[in-house]
């Protein structure tokens, strides 16, 4: 019995003996970013990022494969490796193009893949053409002030001692050119030679062994299903489409009495915009009430005042302003520094285009397949036919002064008169005429004939 109790405590010893030394080695946490730059690959950084630092990690490995994306998701993505304190490593296995580039100057550190390209940051527009040097001056800057971000270092040369920056930011300035041919691109030994990278690897574990770390701990950002489908409504299109379903749920509804499927799909489409949002901290519940507030102001305007004056332009304002500002991380009002005009473009843009298309498609659609009295006030359906007593004088009918007519109804002064069997719109020029009395055409004004005895 001695010998078991003396065996079992040994093992006990040794099993915590190896879990001491389990926690005492250093965790390497790993996100990827692997595809292209924007809300939702934001968000997949801050996640990780986020559970890194619960996890208290001591190294960060970002491993980037991007053509790049959205800017403004670039520099949220930017911001927030600059503000970590944790070591944050790039390991670059294909592609950190654009977006990627900015990002991965961001980090402590540098590894690239054979292959691997770094660079080619200028800004251009969905078909991949180059936007105006306003752009481009503003990327430049942005560029720069990243590599500055890393500070110097000393150097010796010629037994003399130097301080240079440790990223040259007149270098990180040439990937963003003027047109596509002038723009700096970097392969592994070009970025290594320019203090640009700090060696190649061809996986994480070489990356790894790299910085010296021989024993370590090792964990990965996996997004779930729910991040995967929070993340896929986060998405610039995803969300201008929802804002048109909104609109267009909302007038609709409008059209008809009761709860109805367009109503259905307008709370629906409002659901899966503010809740992402919401869920992710970046819409507040006081942009939800502005929205609120403007529908209702827009519903009074309709359904209370006569015409569409104040209550409504004022509705449409709050609706459209509320959902810009849940589009917007109010985070970005905090950070030091000179304000970064460019995160508002893609909120901007993105409610004006959807709300520019739906009011569009709205029309078109309404005047073709869906007649209503709202529409009516936009558009003229009526026709004055002239079978249903409707009249009037064609400019072009000048012949008709000096005709005979005869008065079909009083013309007190107003009324009606035939003449060759047709009515025509007609005013006594002087006095009454009363019905049955033949009458010359003196003259013609406004689509109207003025009549004598």
């Amino acid at each position: 019995m001695k010998r078991i109790a003396f065996i079992l405590t040994t093992l006990l010893l040794l099993s915590g003996m190896e879990v001491c030394s389990g926690e005492e080695l250093p965790l390497i946490y790993k996100i990827a970013i692997k595809q292209e730059i924007h809300q939702a690959s934001q968000r997949t950084l801050i996640k990780g990022l986020n559970r890194a630092n619960e996890l208290n990690a001591d190294y960060i490995i970002l491993q980037i494969n991007t053509y790049g994306g959205a800017l403004n998701a670039a520099d949220s993505m930017r911001t927030a490796i600059l503000h970590q304190k944790v070591p944050i490593i790039a390991f670059i296995d294909n592609q950190a193009a654009s977006a990627g580039a900015l990002i991965s100057i961001a980090c402590d550190s540098v590894y690239m893949s054979a292959g691997a390209t770094f660079g080619s940051a200028s800004v251009v527009d969905g078909s991949g053409k180059v936007m105006p040097e306003k752009y481009q001056s503003f990327m430049r800057s942005m560029m720069r002030a990243t590599a500055e971000a890393q500070g110097k270092k000393w150097v010796v040369k010629n037994g003399d001692s130097t301080e240079v920056w440790r990223r040259d930011p007149a270098i990180a300035e040439a990937m963003v050119g003027k047109d596509s041919a002038n723009v700096l691109n970097f392969t592994p030994e070009e970025a290594i030679a320019n203090n640009y990278c700090e060696g190649k690897a061809q996986n994480i574990t070489e990356v790894i062994a790299k910085l010296g770390v021989k024993e370590y701990r090792f964990e990965e950002y996996k997004p779930t299903a729910l991040d995967r489908i929070i993340g896929f409504f986060l998405l610039p299109i995803i969300q201008g489409l929802l804002i048109m379903v909104i609109i267009g749920g909302i007038y609709f509804e409008l059209q008809s009495p009761g709860i109805g499927f367009p109503l259905i799909a307008a709370v629906t489409a409002a659901l899966l915009y503010f809740l992402p949002l919401y869920l992710e901290g970046i819409a507040e519940y006081w942009e939800i009430l502005i929205v609120i507030a403007g529908l209702a102001l827009i519903l009074i305007e309709i359904f209370v005042t006569p015409g569409f004056g104040f209550l409504g332009i004022t509705g449409i304002v709050l609706f459209g302003a509320g959902l810009m500002l849940a589009m917007i991380d109010m985070s970005i009002f905090r950070f030091p520094g000179p304000f970064n005009w460019g995160l508002l473009v893609k909120p901007i843009s993105v409610v004006s285009i959807s709300g520019f298309l739906s009011m569009a498609m709205l029309l078109w659609l309404v005047n073709r397949i869906y007649p209503t009295r709202l529409f009516n006030a936009i558009a003229l359906r009526t026709e004055l036919d002239g079978e249903k007593g409707f009249v009037g004088v064609p400019m072009a009918e000048t012949t008709l002064i000096g005709s005979k007519a005869i008065v079909f109804s009083d013309l007190k002064p107003a009324g009606k008169v035939i003449i060759n069997n047709k009515l025509y719109e007609a005013s006594a020029e002087y006095g009454m005429i009363t019905k049955g009395t033949e009458v010359n055409v003196v003259r013609m004004e406004g689509g109207r004939l003025y009549c004598e005895e």
